[in-house]
């Protein structure tokens, strides 16, 4: 017996006389940004979406005269590129920093942030069939080398937690804060939202929470004893002067914030003559995992702890150089394994 083929529904519009609206660039944006906010997205990522939006809208007006989307073209954000990557003075339109002889050139980074943000634009307006072509979907992002220089050596660590006055609050609580940074490898959202509720101090625990960890699943990062002592200690002081259950606090009770937080990382770094690093609250999540890996913990318990949901990502922050390379090879060789047993 012949089987009954599926029949396609055919539609009274046909795909040829598909019409598509011509949209505004601002009003592209407002209907991206109203789909992505519906799909869950944190307002972080909005404000990041609406920010590349914003610096593509002032090169577009100082170049082209442009006002429907569908008049962009692949070339036209090629050119953006190339912008980006050679003649784009760096902190243009900062609100603190001159730009008046700053480096022209953004980082591939950078310019590779920007192309996220513009794709995901895009992607989603292709998606709901708002626009017929997609100008950046052939674009690629631009390749980078990897840094095999992004994490601390043990020297630098030990001279940077030197730094901080420990009879000062601020000072304590820096020291606070990157101890726990170097024991846990939370994220720097993670670390400045902590609570005394999210800290398990009989089991050494700390529960991220789904609305701040960057998945938006909640996991169980454990502590050492000694940074266990430490948070109890700042939250003793806080207590003695504020009534908030947050644990990393300003001098005057607020909320830290992460940029704040990222200066006085780099505040401390350039006290301890560490030089030629870029020097981040990320950089010691770097440290950290790294750490672990050539102290013997396992690539599947370290994913688990640090909260990466690909493997593929964690391997970005164990780069070992080649010191590391010759140790582990030297002690895990099969042949050199094999030399010894016959000695």
């Amino acid at each position: 017996m012949a089987l009954n083929k599926k029949r396609k529904r055919v539609t009274g519009v046909s795909a040829t006389k598909k019409g598509y609206p011509r949209l505004q660039l601002n009003e592209a944006l407002e209907l991206a940004i109203a789909g992505k906010r519906a799909e869950g997205l944190r307002d972080r990522t909005l404000f990041d979406y609406k920010k590349m939006w914003r610096y593509l809208m002032d090169w577009l007006n100082d170049n082209y005269e442009i006002t429907y989307l569908d008049e962009l073209t692949t070339e036209i954000f090629r050119d953006y590129i190339n912008y980006m990557k050679y003649d784009k003075p760096r902190y243009l339109g900062h609100k603190f920093i001159k730009t008046d002889n700053a480096r022209l050139g953004l980082s591939d980074t950078t310019i590779n942030i920007n192309l996220r943000c513009l794709k995901a634009i895009f992607n989603y307006l292709e998606r709901e069939e708002l626009i017929e072509v997609n100008p950046v979907a052939r674009l690629k992002q631009i390749r980078q080398d990897v840094d095999l220089t992004n994490c601390f050596t043990d020297k630098e660590i030990k001279e940077i937690l030197r730094q901080p006055n420990m009879r000062d609050y601020v000072g304590f609580r820096d020291y606070c804060a990157m101890s726990c940074l170097l024991d846990s490898g939370l994220r720097i959202e993670e670390l400045l939202s902590l609570r005394e509720r999210d800290v398990d101090f009989g089991s050494r625990f700390i529960t991220v929470n789904a609305d701040v960890s960057k998945n938006r699943k909640p996991r169980l990062v454990p502590i050492s004893a000694h940074c266990v002592k430490l948070l109890l200690q700042l939250i003793s002081e806080n207590k003695s002067h504020f009534s908030t259950d947050r644990i990393f606090l300003s001098s005057y009770g607020e909320p830290l914030g992460a940029n704040h937080f990222n200066k006085r990382l780099k505040y401390y770094a350039e006290k301890a003559g560490v030089k030629d690093k870029k020097v981040t609250a990320h950089v010691y999540r770097h440290t950290w995992a790294k750490t672990m890996i050539l102290n013997g913990c396992d690539p599947f318990t370290l994913q688990k702890i640090g909260g990466w949901a690909d493997i593929r990502t964690m391997r970005r922050y164990i780069q070992m150089d080649t010191r590391e390379m010759r140790r582990s090879h030297d002690d895990y060789s099969p042949l050199m394994n094999l030399k010894k047993k016959r000695v």
